[in-house]
């Protein structure tokens, strides 16, 4: 099935524990912080069943039509599908939003390519994920990724600290597990249900630990507390702050107070070799739309750059160009080594089609490391107007707004107030709250940096150089150990 935006709303009128400012929220979807995000979430599942967008932002089976953002890829077609959906949406809001499902539910499919592990474990693992794989498809949730421990004190091992800094088991019952600890988590407050799993990468000689859990959490269950940190919405008006006051995605400290898990929703549990599995394969396919979602914001930025630039006619100046095609060239990457990772997929142990992994891996180190440096392109071509111009009251003043019409228009084309809204625009995607949490987003969202370039380390194809350089160079077979 596919859900409509207001089955979606009425999914989170369940009673789940959301506090922000302090204060428990009531109702979430008339909450000021929340709704931004929730009515784009809406719009994304009425978009399903738009004449104009249903065949984009969905597939049909046996007669039903299903989102194609959790379509279980087994065809290149199914990726360029994904791809064209995730562009339709980002062009219909008007901005970038990531944590909305698509680019997280792929985590799960990570978890399937394990299966032989899962069965040496219990039998029951493996069908359980293959069973929620299932449902994502047949039941349309918002589904996140419930991922990073507030941690502690990271040169103590867990059982030397207070335990519940890292997630993990306290007991087992008839009806499941139980566990404590807490996530952070974009956009659990206002989803339907995460995959939790561990942070820890190497867990040495230990082969079980009650750390070593995986399993499906339902937002609204007992014991989940959503701590959320207070947004963006409302610090300045959208006059002056469009972004942050439509695409500012919450954040969450989920609290896991004693939360029974049901078998049904158990993953995994105890077996250190499958916490380690999913930790080395959990992006290869969510990787994909995640990297995707910056094509779109650097285009953001190129177009406020040129738009910048257009307005002052400085756009034939060679300095100018150049740095714009600094900004091309970034964005280009990005598109170039998804289209390639598409173009050469490999077949997944689970029987998935998998992008190219030492391609993925290779651009989302591309995407992510050079973000900054490309925003501080896009900040110098939009010059430094975007610090230093008034707010929207004083463009309406009596008294100031007379004024600033006379030294912000430029020209009959480029009236005062379209260069205030241009300004305003380059300035909240650059410069303000929302723009240096985005950055930091893209950072760490899918683990920090040096986990980006030891992901390419595993994939990348070191044989090929190595036997180059061996016939090349005359080597003996005595150097290959």
């Amino acid at each position: 099935m596919i859900r409509t935006g207001e089955q979606y709303r009425e999914s989170l009128r369940d009673g789940r524990e959301v506090y922000v400012d302090g204060k428990r929220v009531e109702d979430i979807t008339e909450h000021h912080q929340f709704r931004p995000l929730i009515d784009i979430r809406a719009r994304i599942y009425d978009m399903q069943h738009e004449a104009d967008t249903q065949e984009i932002m969905t597939f049909e089976k046996d007669g039903e039509r299903y989102p194609v953002g959790n379509q279980i890829p087994t065809d290149k077609a199914h990726w360029e599908a994904k791809r064209v959906a995730v562009d339709t949406v980002m062009r219909d809001i008007g901005g970038v939003v990531t944590r909305v499902g698509d680019e997280t539910v792929g985590e799960m499919w990570s978890l399937a390519d394990g299966a032989d592990i899962l069965n040496e474990i219990d039998p029951r693992f493996s069908e359980n994920i293959n069973r929620h794989i299932r449902l994502a498809v047949e039941n349309d949730p918002f589904h996140v990724s419930a991922n990073t421990d507030p941690k502690g004190d990271r040169s103590l091992l867990p059982q030397d600290q207070d335990p519940d800094m890292l997630t993990h088991v306290v007991k087992e019952t008839d009806e499941g597990i139980v566990i404590r600890g807490a996530k952070y988590e974009t956009a659990a407050a206002y989803s339907n249900q995460a995959f939790l799993k561990p942070t820890i990468a190497n867990w040495g000689n230990e082969a079980y630990s009650d750390y070593a859990v995986g399993c499906i959490v339902r937002m609204n269950a007992p014991g989940v507390k959503h701590i959320c940190r207070a947004g963006f919405l409302g610090m300045g008006s959208p006059e002056d702050y469009p972004l942050s006051n439509r695409f500012d995605e919450i954040d969450t400290l989920m609290v896991l107070d004693n939360v029974l898990i049901p078998w049904s929703d158990v993953l995994f549990y105890q077996h250190t070799r499958a916490a380690t599995f999913i930790r080395t394969t959990l992006h290869r396919y969510s990787a994909m739309p995640f990297v995707q979602r910056l094509i779109t914001y650097t285009d953001m930025m190129i177009g406020a750059a040129l738009w910048n630039i257009k307005q002052t006619g400085l756009e034939k100046q060679p300095a100018v160009q150049e740095k714009l095609a600094q900004l091309a060239v970034y964005r280009e990457g990005i598109n170039a080594h998804l289209t390639a990772a598409i173009a050469t997929a490999e077949r997944s142990p689970g029987g998935f089609l998998m992008p190219n992994q030492s391609l993925l891996m290779t651009g989302r180190v591309h995407a992510c490391a050079n973000l900054p440096a490309m925003m501080h392109i896009a900040r110098e071509l939009c010059g430094g107007q975007i610090c230093v111009t008034p707010d929207i009251e004083s463009f309406r003043g009596e008294e100031t707004g007379k004024w600033l019409s006379k030294f912000y228009t430029i020209n009959e084309r480029w009236m005062a107030e379209d260069r205030r809204k241009l300004l305003s625009f380059a300035r909240d995607l650059l410069n303000s709250g929302y723009a240096g949490h985005r950055l930091t987003f893209h950072l760490f969202a899918q683990s920090p940096p040096f986990a980006h370039l030891a992901a390419v380390y595993r994939n990348f194809g070191w044989d090929g150089p190595l036997e180059f350089v061996k016939k090349a160079a005359g080597l003996s077979d005595n150097v290959d150990g």
